[in-house]
């Protein structure tokens, strides 16, 4: 049978089974890897067969998608760490911030100021990562691999936001380890230790370059419907 047409729960072992190889190859101590899945597009049921396997990370493109699965489903699952992994438009970082433990989509500086309202507002904040267009696609958010010192700057210093890694999307057509191993570069530089990198088609290349944090969703969920 196709990968593709396997439940969710065997795709989701077999990912899980290649990450703890990938650790083992790497030198890398056991669980030192957290898969968060990609359930952006999928409905509740979908996730409600993956969470009762027993993932608990996971990631979601938009916000208001996000409201209308995640709050039913938290009231099941308790555990749950839900990560935001699509661009965070200002208007929105106070739901953002109400739902979502970790955004891993901090990218300019009027978002970074938007997130400092909500602090002063009393609300507490999720763990941040800074999204780096390493391959400066004009297409794409991010910020731009040599602004991304002064940004973390701003935002961790200055700022005082909780900045904890960097996080990135390699081009498409471009060789994702250059990508990866740039990202690992920059958040050496930085003191950051974590990093989300790596998706379906290249998590073990991500994990090998040193990924905290691999976001994977066709490999467990299978393929999306075309919107």
């Amino acid at each position: 049978m196709p990968d593709n047409q396997l439940p969710s729960i065997e795709r989701l072992a077999s990912v899980e089974q290649s990450i703890v190889q990938v650790e083992i190859d790497a030198g890398r101590p056991a669980g030192d890897v957290t898969l968060v899945a990609v359930s952006k597009t999928f409905p509740v049921e979908d996730i409600r067969a993956v969470l009762d396997a027993g993932q608990r990370v996971f990631g979601e493109n938009r916000v208001q998608e996000a409201l209308g699965k995640w709050p039913e489903l938290r009231e099941q699952y308790a555990d749950v760490e839900l990560h935001l992994i699509g661009p965070l438009q200002s208007n929105k970082v106070g739901e953002a911030v109400s739902l979502f433990d970790v955004i891993e989509t901090l990218d300019r500086e009027k978002l970074a100021r938007a997130l400092v309202a909500e602090r002063e507002k009393g609300h507490a904040l999720p763990d941040l990562f800074v999204q780096v267009n390493t391959g400066a696609e004009p297409q794409k958010a991010g910020v731009l691999p040599q602004d991304a010192d002064r940004f973390v700057t701003l935002c961790r210093d200055e700022l005082a936001l909780p900045v904890v890694g960097l996080m990135c999307i390699p081009p498409v057509d471009e060789e994702p380890a250059l990508h990866f191993a740039l990202l690992e570069k920059i958040a050496i530089r930085n003191g950051l230790c974590q990093l989300s990198m790596g998706m379906s088609a290249d998590f073990e290349t991500a994990i090998e370059f040193g990924a905290t944090h691999v976001r994977v969703g066709s490999a467990i969920f299978g393929a999306r419907t075309p919107a």
